[in-house]
């Protein structure tokens, strides 16, 4: 009876502690939102939010995370993900995902999205919707139990149904105490997908990457971290973490400032 009572209380611990970091780091991104415009450099972006991240008392979880050199991943037009800040100045037509990762009191919020810099091409945002829809659509299939699976096949559906590709190397995953734990949550079907369950009290990401045209992408050997698309064609990018409740999902990383759910990107 008392371990049952321990197991319940720990249980609405890391549940409080996973609504805290992710709502940071949905403050953080609304935080960084104005500053993503046409002539400001990706590393000054990084700057920012390392900045905002510290003096909040938190700590920016990509920062030399397994070597990577920089407090978020800012992936602008053809990357797929893991793009490192740096001089690259963004202009007018292009689209870059920003990915932030915040540690709370030891607990990670986990999240992207992808903006569209000034005016941009009708393939642009189109592929940036389709990115944006399927994570919702992913959200919307989930309930206590459900199969990994079953976010894949949601995904696959809309990406297909509008003519692009859906990156199958670099997936979701499990989040709290550590950064990437289980389950793999994959945006494909999978046979491992299938067999798996997300059962209340778990954590995790939704992280579907779109490309406009195949879905195979090739890592940069020179940094070893940006991941390009195979063909130079556009990708695009959106994340939240997830906690299943017992009765369905409950998203950690909501916005005030950004797409809300069954809106257009603006």
């Amino acid at each position: 009876m008392l371990m049952n009572r321990r197991r319940r209380e720990l249980e609405k611990a890391k549940r409080q502690a996973m609504r805290a970091a992710g709502r940071f780091n949905a403050e953080l991104m609304d935080f960084i939102r104005p500053h993503v415009q046409p002539g400001i450099t990706t590393g000054r972006l990084d700057e920012l939010v390392r900045e905002y991240t510290l003096d909040h008392g938190h700590v920016p979880a990509c920062l030399n995370y397994q070597g990577f050199p920089k407090s978020c991943c800012t992936s602008v037009n053809e990357v797929i993900c893991h793009g490192i800040p740096g001089p690259y100045v963004l202009k007018e037509g292009d689209i870059v995902n920003v990915d932030l990762t915040t540690i709370v009191q030891g607990w990670h919020g986990d999240q992207s999205e992808t903006f569209l810099i000034g005016e941009v091409s009708a393939e642009a945002r189109d592929l940036v919707q389709c990115a944006f829809d399927c994570l919702w659509a992913a959200i919307d299939v989930l309930k206590p139990n459900c199969r990994v699976a079953d976010i894949g096949a949601a995904v696959v559906q809309i990406a297909h149904q509008r003519g692009y590709s859906v990156v199958r190397d670099y997936v979701g995953h499990g989040v709290g105490r550590r950064f990437h734990q289980d389950p793999t949550i994959s945006h494909v079907p999978t046979p491992e997908g299938r067999r798996q369950r997300l059962a209340p009290g778990v954590t995790f990401t939704i992280e579907p990457m779109i490309n406009a045209g195949v879905c195979d992408g090739v890592q940069d050997a020179r940094d070893g971290w940006t991941v390009r698309t195979r063909d130079g064609r556009l990708s695009a990018q959106f994340e939240h973490t997830i906690l299943m409740g017992n009765e369905g999902p409950e998203v950690l990383t909501l916005t005030r400032g950004g797409p809300q759910r069954g809106g257009w990107i603006e």
